[in-house]
């Protein structure tokens, strides 16, 4: 009832209040946060940061075990990032979509693998940090942040030229792309990973035993999905705010040597090794 008296036409502030499940709140002064969303994440900081310490301690020159394990992913993040953002500019951003990914990867991970219902609390009960939407928002935002800090450090304020372009008619679309960025990046990832959640404990509570775990390991799969899609997406935006300028330009430039082989290649006297040499200018 108290919840239905706040729906009324004249008064739509007792909305804001409304909750949706029980949680734990911690009191921060006048700051209200949700105490399970930070138990959860810093374990799996925890957990990066074992990981970290453990392969770095003793480096060997042919790795085993965690620093194997630690240097493929640091390779294939590193590949990852080369591949969007571009040769020259992609290794500063290497800790930052290493971070995201590895973050991302195991708080799902967590979700699927951890009994986290096992543990009571006093209130709410434990999830994967991506299980929030408060965690995907503010992984959303950093990621914004960042693309943003990217294009102003290449290109200054000349960067904000990019919402006339190509023609001042599309200011309201180009800047309404900068909300829907951050807005489905969040909630792809939160909508994701409580729906396998919810779908595996309404099938435990069914089916025990038997029909959960294919659920749960196609559940995995889709979670290290999600941490791939939201990683390379960052990878993207902030390729494009420091590359824009430069990749318009490889393109035309490389529609320009392909019409320059096309026409010259016709002329009967050009010899192949002049044709190979033209080539070797697009690669």
């Amino acid at each position: 009832m108290h919840m239905l008296d706040g729906l009324n036409i004249i008064n739509f502030l007792p909305l804001a209040a409304l909750d949706v499940g029980h949680h734990l709140y911690w009191r921060l002064g006048n700051l209200q946060i949700h105490g399970q969303v930070f138990l959860t994440s810093w374990f799996v900081i925890g957990l990066l940061l074992i990981a970290a310490i453990g392969a770095t301690r003793n480096v060997q020159r042919i790795p085993r075990g965690i620093q194997n394990l630690m240097e493929y992913a640091l390779e294939y993040i590193r590949n990852l990032t080369k591949d969007q953002i571009g040769e020259k500019e992609y290794r500063p951003w290497v800790p930052f979509i290493g971070t995201l990914f590895l973050f991302i990867f195991l708080s799902n991970w967590s979700g699927a693998l951890l009994p986290w219902k096992l543990i009571h609390l006093p209130s709410g009960e434990l999830a994967a940090p991506t299980n929030d939407i408060n965690t995907t928002v503010a992984l959303a935002l950093l990621t914004s942040l960042a693309y943003f800090y990217a294009g102003f450090r290449k290109r200054g304020l000349g960067y904000l030229a990019k919402y006339i372009e190509p023609t001042p008619i599309l200011l309201p679309i180009n800047i309404l792309e900068d909300f829907t960025k951050p807005l489905s990046l969040s909630f792809r990832l939160f909508g994701n990973i409580l729906a396998d959640e919810l779908v595996v404990g309404v099938l435990v509570l069914l089916v025990p035993f038997i029909i959960p775990m294919p659920v749960m390991l196609l559940g995995l799969f889709t979670s290290a999905i999600q941490a791939l899609v939201f990683a390379t997406l960052a990878a993207v935006y902030i390729g494009e705010a420091e590359n824009i300028k430069d990749r318009v330009k490889a393109h035309l430039d490389k529609d320009f040597w392909n019409q320059i082989i096309y026409f010259i290649s016709k002329d009967e006297n050009l010899t192949k090794a002049h044709i190979k040499y033209l080539e070797g200018k697009l690669i």
